[in-house]
């Protein structure tokens, strides 16, 4: 066990002092204004959504934003009356699309939104988001101040995350902690790295980036849209990803079950449905967050140590985004229980997919293409 211990420990040194500082929990926009205000539309996929549409539109309509702003609704078959709530909210600056028929080889939300881009047409700026977020009325113009700042192609932002419940409280930190930890936002930021992602909830793109990348068809069937879209742009142009304080997501996943569920809706796509992706997953994570309690507990000698102290730099990683939570610094030695459910949600995910299940969101199932 010694020798599992020593080299825990040391993948916790190289995690902390050489991967993008991606403990640090940030960087964050702070509200400004872009000196030129060119126009945007806002195109919004949505499927099934009537709870939550209209704070998201009302949100929208209330911009302060110094140019022309067009928000485009994708109605995604929805059966719930998202469509007839969205035209409630009658506005000139208000469009609501009825979705095609997903053709083959698209993600239902991508082709959503492949519509409503066709639907901007020229505009400048395209901002994607979800049909649960809701914005201050400064968000838009600081996306625009940042992409005008450094003359960026893609602005996204992770936006704040719905944690109130007990269950949200023990496991919705963790995953923007193990989101950061994928993608270090330092080095997603860094034209010269090749690391790209992107949160879906903002996105706001240039319309030259999605000329130059052929529109979103080229990443039209990706399940992790918004990565493939980050990386498509990035290939060619400058992202900036970081966390937002100027929008939050409207939706709760107030039990442990939905959780679960969220989870592993694109675990095992991130793994690209691969068990040997599946074995190496288990092996690090195992190594890197469930050996060093063990090794702390029941450990001897030299083990016992080496676990202690990569338990406590675990700890002390995980703090800074406990911080954005507001939740306190005693969560931080449950990160390896935490861990042990996120990696057994993926478990559950690859066992859904070789049993034929597949992934199942809004009421569509799909086994690696479209949804």
């Amino acid at each position: 066990m010694t020798t599992l211990a020593a080299l825990s420990l040391l993948v916790w040194l190289y995690l902390l002092l050489a991967h993008g500082r991606f403990w640090q929990s940030g960087p964050q926009l702070a509200p400004a204004r872009p000196v030129e205000a060119p126009p945007i539309a806002v195109v919004i996929p949505a499927r099934d959504e009537a709870p939550l549409i209209g704070q998201t539109l009302r949100s929208l309509l209330t911009q302060d934003y110094a140019g022309p702003l067009r928000i485009i609704v994708v109605d995604d078959g929805s059966g719930d009356g998202t469509g007839a709530i969205a035209r409630s909210l009658a506005d000139g600056r208000l469009t609501v699309l009825s979705g095609q028929p997903r053709p083959a080889g698209w993600s239902g939300k991508l082709w959503a939104v492949a519509q409503g881009i066709a639907a901007a047409e020229d505009a400048e700026l395209v901002l994607l988001t979800d049909a649960d977020i809701v914005h201050d009325p400064r968000h838009a113009a600081t996306l625009v101040a940042q992409a005008e700042r450094d003359d960026l192609d893609l602005v996204s932002e992770m936006v704040t995350l719905a944690c109130d419940t007990p269950a949200e409280h023990a496991l919705v930190p963790a995953f923007v902690f193990f989101f950061q930890l994928l993608y270090p936002f330092a080095w997603v930021n860094d034209p010269l790295r090749a690391t790209a992602a992107a949160a879906g909830g903002t996105i706001l793109v240039r319309r030259r980036a999605l000329r130059r990348i052929g529109g979103v068809a080229p990443v039209g069937g990706a399940l992790i849209d918004d990565v493939a879209l980050a990386a498509a742009v990035k290939r060619g142009g400058r992202i900036w990803l970081g966390h937002s304080g100027l929008a939050r997501s409207a939706r709760a996943y107030p039990a442990v079950a939905d959780i679960w569920r969220m989870v592993s809706r694109t675990a095992y796509v991130q793994l690209r449905f691969s068990p040997l992706l599946l074995a190496g997953t288990v092996l690090a994570m195992t190594l890197t967050f469930l050996l060093p309690p063990v090794a702390a507990l029941f450990g001897h000698g030299a083990a016992r140590w080496f676990g202690w102290l990569t338990w406590g730099a675990m700890a002390a990683a995980y703090q800074p985004t406990l911080h954005r939570f507001h939740r306190s610094v005693l969560w931080a030695p449950c990160l390896p229980a935490v861990a042990a459910f996120y990696l057994a949600a993926t478990i559950g995910a690859a066992v859904n997919h070789h049993l034929g299940r597949g992934v199942a969101w809004k009421g569509r199932a799909y086994q690696g293409a479209g949804a």
